[in-house]
């Protein structure tokens, strides 16, 4: 019919901020996307994983606020969670994001002692075995010491039944310190190739953005040697993979 197609081209036109703002407030408050840049948590999660993250469970974050609106469950331990990081001024001095949004399993609660012996994870005196293939992952030099690790004198505990802290903590050998109301200690799976809460410090509350839920795409990011790795290097097998 004469004009339909000036019709139907303004009915498109009408729909799209609506359409646009729907998306967005999904993003906001529902589901996000977020890559895995890094091998920080293999082999839970690859570099080159897409994971769609529930944003809802702990509360959204309302965008540009300082306001968390209520979510129906709290972070547990063990759990993969997706967060702002504490402010870094090392990434700082390097003109680097200070506070990029990170993915970590979490590994103490509010109230919880924490601490490592010889590689093993200790929380409230019971040791923590990694996950199936974490233990396999390279390692590094047990004995780092950092001068981000300072942060740790101010909650190391001098005396405690599970004894004291050292005087100089290092990669495999810190705490215990007690995790203080209404923070979190984040651990990487990978942790010879992870910067975490032993460098930058506890992840307050408000800072968490979600869980993430399932891998929905995945490509060899970091070793391919093919052409367009993301079209011809995915790995069909990580698609639909769930997050634990």
């Amino acid at each position: 019919a004469p004009g339909s197609g000036r019709g139907n081209w303004y009915e498109t036109a009408r729909a799209f901020p609506g359409t646009v703002l729907l998306f967005l407030l999904i993003r906001a408050f529902l589901v996000e996307a977020f890559r895995i840049p890094s091998g920080s948590m293999i082999p839970a999660l690859l570099v080159g994983d897409w994971l769609f993250v529930n944003k809802l469970i702990y509360g959204p974050h309302v965008p540009f606020t300082d306001v968390n609106l209520p979510g129906y469950a709290e972070p547990k331990r063990q759990e993969i969670v997706v967060f702002e990081s504490p402010y870094q001024a090392d990434e700082a001095a390097k003109g680097l994001d200070p506070q990029p949004t990170l993915v970590k399993r979490l590994v103490g609660i509010p109230g919880d002692t924490v601490y490592m012996r010889d590689a093993m994870l200790y929380v409230n005196g019971v040791a923590q075995p990694q996950g199936y293939g974490a233990a396999t992952n390279p390692k590094g030099d047990p004995n780092e010491t950092s001068e981000l690790f300072a942060w740790q004198a101010q909650y190391a505990l001098a005396q405690s039944r599970f004894g004291p802290a050292p005087a100089t903590p290092t990669h495999d050998d810190w705490g215990p310190l007690v995790v203080p109301p209404g923070h979190f200690f984040m651990l990487g799976d990978n942790r010879y190739n992870s910067k975490d809460s032993r460098y930058w410090g506890l992840v307050p509350r408000k800072n968490i953005r979600g869980r993430p839920i399932f891998v929905y795409y995945s490509y060899n990011a970091d070793q391919s040697t093919k052409a367009l790795p993301f079209l011809t290097d995915v790995r069909w097998g990580r698609i639909g993979h769930l997050i634990k």
